[in-house]
């Protein structure tokens, strides 16, 4: 399917600020862009580069007073996500250099801290036999939705993997990094996902997590029983603070923000 998405956020600054935006996808393994572009009114100078994950970020400074930031995109993307319960665990040695850093524990990612946490989690699914690996991550992922409460004003931007293991709730954020720890905890590479989902409700942006199994990543989504397909892949990171989708140096309010996902004509 092809999919149009897009972002508008209205911000305010008492001064310039610089800032750092990330929200341009681009082609990768599930996806084709075929169109991105970023807007701000008043204009700003700016320059594009590229972070130490593969993210296209935007480096800029915005004025004082209101900012109108619109992140437009068009991509054809997979209408199912990739399964395979068969991939199994790839022992350290054998991992790519650039997925060994997915196997530590980061700034929202407290994943030594939750090794028993993690054996447990995986002996009381729902599966009779669990095999080291893909199986692993989905027992993981089956784990969060059942047990975990998605409620809105349960956490903030320090909550961690560790917190929310402890309350048992929170936003689709909180879910993935604890996705992401529990997997760590038992040697499988984790990273954090954040996008665009249709028919998300209500709409935002989505972040979710893959797993490096059986020699690639798979797509898990805690939040959802069956994790759907149709997903605009934005970044990718260690966790949250890798991720966000502005990351300004000065003081920033957000006035107002909109997200949408629909089909694109002909799709």
């Amino acid at each position: 399917m092809k999919l149009d998405a897009g972002c508008e956020m209205v911000l305010e600054t008492k001064s310039e600020v610089a800032a750092v935006v990330m929200l341009m996808p681009q082609t990768g393994k599930a996806q084709t862009v075929l169109r991105s572009e970023i807007e701000v009114t008043p204009g700003a100078p700016h320059h594009d580069y590229q972070d130490a994950f593969g993210n296209i970020c935007r480096r800029l400074v915005f004025p004082a007073g209101r900012s109108t930031l619109r992140a437009t995109c068009m991509a054809e993307v997979q209408d199912e996500i990739d399964v395979n319960p068969q991939a199994g665990f790839t022992l350290a040695q054998d991992l790519p250099d650039d997925v060994l850093q997915y196997l530590l524990p980061s700034r929202f990612v407290e994943s030594d801290l939750l090794v028993k946490k993690a054996h447990r989690v995986v002996k009381s699914g729902f599966f009779n036999k669990i095999e080291p690996g893909y199986q692993q991550a989905e027992a993981i992922r089956d784990w969060i939705f059942r047990k975990l409460k998605y409620k809105y004003g349960a956490s903030g931007p320090t909550t961690s993997a560790r917190d929310t293991a402890k309350k048992r709730e929170g936003v689709c954020r909180d879910f993935t990094h604890l996705g992401i720890a529990l997997c760590r905890a038992l040697r499988i590479p984790a990273r954090m996902v954040v996008g665009y989902l249709h028919t998300l409700d209500p709409m935002d942006l989505h972040a979710w997590f893959e797993a490096f199994v059986g020699g690639r990543w798979y797509t898990f989504d805690a939040t959802q029983k069956v994790a759907k397909g149709n997903r605009i892949v934005i970044a990718y990171g260690r966790d949250a603070a890798d991720v966000a989708q502005i990351t300004e140096f000065g003081p920033m309010q957000t006035v107002s923000m909109k997200v949408w996902v629909t089909p694109a004509a002909g799709s």
